[in-house]
């Protein structure tokens, strides 16, 4: 289907559609630092979405306003109203036709609404940013029957940054800790995260959004509980019912930051429905797909699928921010997203290519635990570049079976297998500085068996003597080892006697 066919579809699907909206924290771009730190808005620390990874529920199982299981009567629906004049002119419009949560007005929303009217052009750049994701976001929640202010919730959670990492570890436009990610099956591994992906972590908060809805059977409860953890809001209802209080979202009794946390929604939710009204000025988004999704069959360099896409490398990973480092590996993440427009120049460059190899880099895995100097010199990179590739810090070692990414020699032929790919893992462990012990053999002593008793390899104990593997040693023999501070420590060197001289030894 063309794409005037597809539009044609679209405009009839409007004119008869409806949808049901029955009834953490953020260090998320440059600008939202700069403009919180302008307008004193406080940064919390506490994650979001729940720290912890939600129970799962039976089927047929849901929270109660007090706190209990209950099974979960069946949604209902009712109509939207959608004009019947016009497709929506552009992507705004149809967000707001898809405005289906119950209206929040206090005097927090009209506080959060004076601070983000207040800076124009940090609203214009957050939303200029938000035109890559918004469409596919609005088209997932209309297949969900879900209301479509819940695109606007990055804005809240990271300034609809990919790359946003709280200080709590919580990471991506939707803000995952990575436990919840791990529950809701986003990858997170040496090569990806998928809670930076756009279509694995939009897939997931949704599944999350409507787990928490079904939960609490309202979406202003469901969106304190993405925040604040649904555990958290369930024993605050609890705590209400028993006291005879309401237990709205208004009435709860919950920190700061989620208390603000609907306000600040419902406060973009009103500029964007009339940004003449805070004078505050919108980017054009159309009513169009944004982006493809494009499948691979090799490993292929970062830096290389952006060429042959003919977009700058800033521009692909902020449609691929998931990808960790500069190669992709086609066995774990078999398709990339490209700029609509691109995604046919992209398929006839990469035809077109002449190289014989898309990958300049592959994974090797650590044998066993190394400093990264001698790994550095095993695989021919400079510790500097091993360390930046890898992100390894400093005063660590690698552990063994961590899987490091290096140079592609010319004879590697096949790409990275999907087990590697897929479940590889960086694992460090503190580097020890050794100390250098004189101890002293006993009777019958030989390098095994103070290797034993000493817990160090055999053969450093005669590379350290100048000795063979199979060498014994004298009774009182002053031995050389390499021995971590504390050990040292209980094995001092022994003293040298004070030889008398020449002079006093006549007398």
């Amino acid at each position: 289907m063309n794409f005037f066919k597809c539009a044609v579809v679209l405009a009839a699907l409007w004119l008869v559609g409806c949808a049901a909206p029955p009834g953490a924290s953020v260090n998320a771009s440059d600008d939202l630092a700069a403009a919180l730190l302008a307008g004193g808005e406080t940064l919390s620390l506490r994650p979001s979405p729940n720290i912890n990874p939600p129970r799962k529920l039976r089927f047929g199982e849901a929270w109660t306003h007090a706190g209990n299981l209950a099974p979960i009567e069946a949604q209902t629906t009712r109509s939207r109203a959608v004009a019947a004049t016009a497709p929506p002119a552009d992507l705004w419009d149809r967000i707001r036709r898809g405005y289906a949560m119950p209206d929040l007005d206090s005097d927090l929303v009209r506080d959060r609404e004076q601070w983000y009217a207040g800076r124009s052009d940090y609203i214009y750049r957050m939303t200029e940013r938000s035109k890559k994701y918004l469409f596919h976001i609005v088209e997932e929640l209309e297949m969900r029957n879900m209301p479509t202010e819940l695109a606007l919730l990055p804005f809240v959670e990271s300034a609809f940054n990919p790359q946003a990492v709280s200080v709590a570890k919580a990471a991506g436009m939707w803000q995952f800790m990575p436990a919840t990610g791990k529950y809701f099956e986003l990858k997170q591994n040496a090569f990806r995260d998928d809670r930076r992906d756009v279509l694995a972590s939009t897939r997931a908060a949704l599944d999350y959004l409507q787990k928490l809805y079904a939960m609490f059977g309202d979406w202003h409860l469901a969106l304190a509980a993405y925040n604040w953890g649904e555990g958290s809001v369930g024993r605050a209802i609890a705590k209400n019912q028993r006291a005879g209080l309401p237990t709205a979202y208004v009435n709860l009794s919950m920190p700061m930051e989620t208390r603000f946390y609907v306000p600040k929604l419902q406060a973009i939710k009103n500029i964007i429905a009339r940004p003449d009204a805070f004078k505050s000025t919108l980017p054009q988004i159309d009513n169009h797909p944004y982006f493809q999704t494009v499948t691979i069959q090799r490993d292929i360099d970062v830096s290389l699928a952006a060429r042959l896409a003919e977009i700058s490398e800033d521009d692909f990973k902020a449609l691929n921010p998931s990808i960790n480092r500069p190669v992709i590996l086609a066995a774990g993440t078999p398709q990339i997203l490209l700029p609509w427009d691109n995604a046919e120049v992209f398929q006839g460059n990469l035809e077109a290519y002449g190289g014989s190899r898309l990958a300049s880099w592959t994974v090797w895995v650590a044998p066993s635990t190394m400093r990264p100097a001698d790994v550095a010199k095993r695989v021919g990179m400079s510790e500097a570049e091993l360390r930046n590739i890898n992100g390894i810090p400093q005063r660590m070692v690698i552990r063994a079976g961590s899987t490091l990414l290096v140079p592609r020699g010319a004879s590697i032929i096949e790409d990275v297998v999907s087990r590697v790919a897929d479940h590889g893992q960086m694992s460090f462990a503190p580097e020890v500085v050794l100390k250098r012990t004189v101890v002293k053999a006993g009777r019958k002593d030989n390098v095994t068996s103070l290797a034993a008793r000493y817990r160090v390899n055999p053969g450093q104990v005669a590379q350290w003597n100048n000795v063979s593997s199979t060498a014994s040693f004298r009774q009182g023999q002053q031995v050389v080892l390499f021995l971590p501070p504390q050990a040292a420590a209980k094995n001092p060197p022994p003293k040298t006697p004070i030889r008398p001289t020449t002079k006093l030894a006549k007398r």
